[in-house]
């Protein structure tokens, strides 16, 4: 240890990690109490026991440097400089909270004090955090992203792909395992078979110590280090931290799996306990200090109690804002040059991705082989070799780590794109997509956004069974916070990355396999494409024809072979399946007066179901017919090729639904 991780333990300096201590007691006592009174709702946990780590650790980082929490994060944010009276007003949901009262106990949010929030999944904010280091680390920033998490997160997917991410890139993170001996209420030793959590850091090539989470000067001294550490080399530290918490894992919790004696026996040795009767012994502080500070502390609750009892109930016409971010003034797209290419689908999305990355220094692209291989279809290829590693990065095969990861760089600024390979990897990620990327900018009141580019094949036809063969797009497109596209055609699937990348938020794109191949005369400099308007492909009268992605070019098909039997349909290429486009879907209908939904989905609760519905209740009374669909057929999708072929919807059965709507059939 060098004379530089000593702290100087003055009087001034031990007050003040006293006080932190205490001050964060004290307010988790209110809230307790509040509780009890039915004032504060939810789940509320409480750091009651563990406020050494947060009272050693946060006071060392910068103003510049982030704070990525638990649920258990009341503590962290006192301590980071939120104010008490924000941080009570949004335990009790009000308008003045520091997350406009929309997070609750669980999801604190700072933009002030880059404290990036709680997270009420256990592990999930450890991606995050890489993501926000990810950043600093490609701008050469000099910061740390400090992120605490229990120790239960350990057995978390997240937590191995993210430390495996942190030592393979080197990213300036100080990892935080608040080791308390509990997850909810499984004993670490009945859950972990190697129960030294930092061998389990330490086994990526991590820097990794224990340290006593009861003691704050002992976290003060192992911080200092850590801290100085990661400035120093850019590399991450981790430090386990053995605590207790002698309150419940949250007040729902009736604490039947410990006794109270082994809680008596932790709260003798407590943090605030211990370090004060040293600080007494030692005459360091008198009692009068101590005195002092819990009547400053008192008056400073009761007024953060008053703060959130004057508060405001946010009305309900707002609910639905901050749900997505305000477009920025973005530079005009690239004017015709009159000049036509033919070119490939593949060929577009590569051109969009080399546009963006020459244009903007914050865009890279990111994924499983997106590099040295040049992606699994191809898409990548060579762009390695122009843009070098950095920013055409190759990952792990770690999706809901590296998609995590992608999450925090663009809430740091960045503009990432990133390659899921195929769309049934995506579930993999599907925590970090639905409950991150898609939440984040609402849960913390619109301070931080997601400007993130998530691109997946998707769609069967080339014989991959069950398990590569998902169209799966109406899935995400339940998902409020998203945008969901699905570009058919070479023009769309260039103009729409490039809109997509100028985009605030986070923007999924599906790539239908079939479709990699195809190939489009369009101009050499391409253009943007609105990414909230559906088009029409084909006009017609008689009925109206509504897909996208893969299905486009069978629905025009199909078309061609009505018009022989004198049935004139309009083909609306939908491209857009969240936000859908209501308003192009029913001026066509209002038009033809039938429609037919074409969707590679399954039929049952499908994108196909959701335009239907919309249909029936915005334009029923111009209908002559009922609304028919064409979806895959309910089975996952066989190996041979003609049952995949049947399994899937194919221009003959589209022409069938026609006739039959019709009446032709």
């Amino acid at each position: 240890m060098s004379a530089t991780d000593k702290p100087k333990l003055d009087r001034d300096h031990v007050l003040a990690l006293l006080s932190h201590m205490m001050r964060i007691r004290k307010f988790e006592d209110k809230c307790a109490e509040l509780y009890t009174q039915e004032k504060i709702r939810g789940f509320l946990h409480l750091y009651d026991g563990e406020e050494a780590i947060a009272a050693g650790i946060i006071p060392l980082l910068g103003p510049d440097d982030r704070v990525v929490a638990t649920y258990r994060e009341h503590g962290h944010a006192l301590v980071r400089g939120v104010p008490m009276t924000s941080v009570m007003a949004e335990m009790y949901g009000k308008q003045e909270g520091c997350s406009g009262g929309r997070g609750g106990s669980m999801h604190l949010f700072d933009a002030d004090s880059n404290f990036y929030g709680g997270n009420a999944i256990v592990g999930g904010g450890l991606p995050l955090a890489a993501g926000l280091a990810l950043a600093d680390r490609m701008t050469d920033a000099g910061n740390v992203t400090a992120c605490f998490f229990g120790e239960g997160a350990v057995a978390e997917g997240e937590f191995h792909e993210t430390l495996n991410l942190a030592a393979l890139w080197n990213l300036p993170v100080l990892f935080v395992c608040e080791n308390n001996g509990y997850a909810m209420g499984s004993a670490i030793a009945r859950t972990e078979s190697q129960t030294e959590i930092a061998q389990k850091a330490a086994s990526y090539g991590i820097a990794s110590h224990q340290v006593d989470g009861m003691d704050v000067v002992a976290m003060e001294i192992a911080a200092r280090k850590a801290i100085r550490d990661i400035r120093e080399t850019g590399k991450p530290v981790f430090l386990e931290c053995e605590t207790y918490r002698f309150r419940a894992h949250s007040m729902f919790d009736a604490q039947l799996y410990r006794d109270k004696s082994e809680v008596e026996e932790w709260r003798k040795r407590g943090p605030i306990v211990r370090f004060s009767t040293w600080l007494l012994g030692n005459h360091l502080v008198h009692k009068a200090d101590i005195d002092a500070i819990e009547r400053r502390l008192d008056d400073e609750i009761a007024k953060a109690v008053a703060f959130a009892e004057a508060g405001t109930d946010e009305p309900l016409e707002t609910l639905g804002d901050n749900l997505l971010g305000p477009r920025e003034d973005q530079p005009s797209a690239p004017a015709a040059s009159g000049n036509m290419v033919e070119m490939t689908y593949r060929e577009a999305v590569r051109q969009a991705i080399r546009d963006a990355m020459t244009r903007d220094p914050r865009v890279f692209l990111m994924g499983e082989d997106v590099g040295a291989y040049g992606g699994c279809y191809a898409v990548s290829k060579g762009l390695m070799d122009e843009f070098g590693p950095e920013r055409i990065r190759d990952t792990p095969l770690s999706e809901s780590g590296f998609t995590g990861a992608g999450i925090g760089a663009a809430a740091a600024g960045m503009r990432p794109i990133v390659e899921l390979m195929t769309v049934n990897f995506s579930l993999l990620a599907l925590d970090q997509i639905l409950n991150t990327a898609a939440t984040l900018r609402h849960m913390s009141d619109g301070q931080f956004g997601v400007p993130l580019v998530i691109r997946m094949a998707t769609g069967a036809g080339k014989q991959l069974a069950a398990q590569h063969s998902h169209s799966l797009e109406g899935w995400y497109a339940h998902i409020p916070g998203l945008k969901v596209l699905a570009p058919a055609t070479v023009q769309d699937a260039r103009g729409m990355l490039w809109t997509a990348l100028q985009d605030p938020d986070p923007v999924l794109i599906f790539e239908n396999v079939m479709l990699y191949n195809r190939t489009e005369n369009i101009d050499a400099n391409g253009d943007a494409v609105d990414i909230s308007r559906a088009i029409v492909r084909r006009a017609g009268a008689d009925v109206s024809l509504f897909t996208y992605g893969g299905s486009l070019f069978k629905t025009l098909d199909a078309a061609e072979i009505l018009a022989q039997d004198g049935i004139d349909a309009e083909v609306v290429d939908l491209r857009t399946l969240r936000p859908l486009d209501d308003a192009t879907i029913m001026a066509s209908v209002n038009k033809t007066r039938r429609a037919v939904i074409v969707d590679e989905g399954w039929r049952s609760v499908s994108t196909a179901s959701e335009i239907s519905a919309r249909i029936m209740e915005q334009a029923f009374w111009s209908l002559d017919a009922p609304v028919s669909r064409v979806c895959s057929a309910e089975v996952p999708i066989p190996y041979p090729k003609h049952l995949e072929d049947a399994a899937i919807p194919q221009t003959p059965a589209i022409v069938a639904a026609v006739r039959k709507l019709m009446g032709r059939d």
